[in-house]
């Protein structure tokens, strides 16, 4: 009975600081459903999963290197963004380490852990210290204004047509047949870079645009 109240317990402390992680500290920048869904399926799996291996005896080592496996898998079906592929080896490194040190009653060094983790998370999300460059691609059908002394012109038409505070460009694959280029711009990103919905509705999620006139 002991042991059921410990699992119990332990997994309500540790679901409570993945909702703080998950729900305070990503979500109000990527909203994405199915990371939200599987941040909270995975963790919730390990821990309960870490508590059988170590009341049988296993090998934690064994069982952390079998979850650590998951945290480089690419789904199939997309290309996991190396930000959730972050979020995620987090998701599945705390249940390891929660489940061992309440485990062993380490209350010190959970807590120490599990708040360093947190503070460090939330400060990279607010960008404090810290100042974040964007970039876009965009295909630019005036070719033209490629060449270096048209630049100043070409700036200003990608910022009155973006909108962006655009600070540099550069220019990629050149297509003469089209008479269109592949450009990169970059501009200053103030977290958190999330952009309006009516903006998403009108343009759609894709990280590329396109100017065709």
């Amino acid at each position: 009975m002991n042991a059921l109240a410990d699992s119990a317990l332990g997994f309500a402390v540790n679901l409570a600081i993945v909702t703080v992680i998950v729900r305070f500290i990503y979500y109000p920048h990527r909203r994405d459903k199915d990371y939200v869904f599987t941040f909270f399926a995975f963790n919730t799996v390990i821990f309960f999963v870490m508590r059988l291996l170590s009341n049988s005896g296993l090998s934690v080592g064994v069982g952390f290197g079998l979850f650590a496996i998951f945290s480089v898998l690419r789904y199939r079906t997309i290309t996991v963004p190396i930000r959730e592929m972050t979020y995620l080896f987090v998701i599945i490194a705390l249940p390891v380490l929660n489940s061992i040190l309440l485990k062993e009653r380490s209350y010190a060094e959970f807590a120490v852990a599990n708040i360093a983790t947190m503070g460090i998370l939330y400060s990279l999300e607010r960008g404090w210290g810290f100042r974040f460059e964007s970039r876009k691609s965009i295909t630019y059908e005036r070719i033209e204004m490629i060449r270096p002394e048209n630049w100043p012109l070409l700036l200003a038409d990608l910022q009155e047509r973006t909108g962006l505070p655009i600070k540099r460009v550069e220019i990629g694959r050149l297509n003469f047949l089209r008479d269109t280029a592949e450009i990169n711009v970059y501009y200053d990103s103030h977290p958190p870079d999330i952009l309006p919905v009516s903006f998403i509705a009108n343009h759609g999620a894709a990280d590329k645009d396109s100017f065709d006139g």
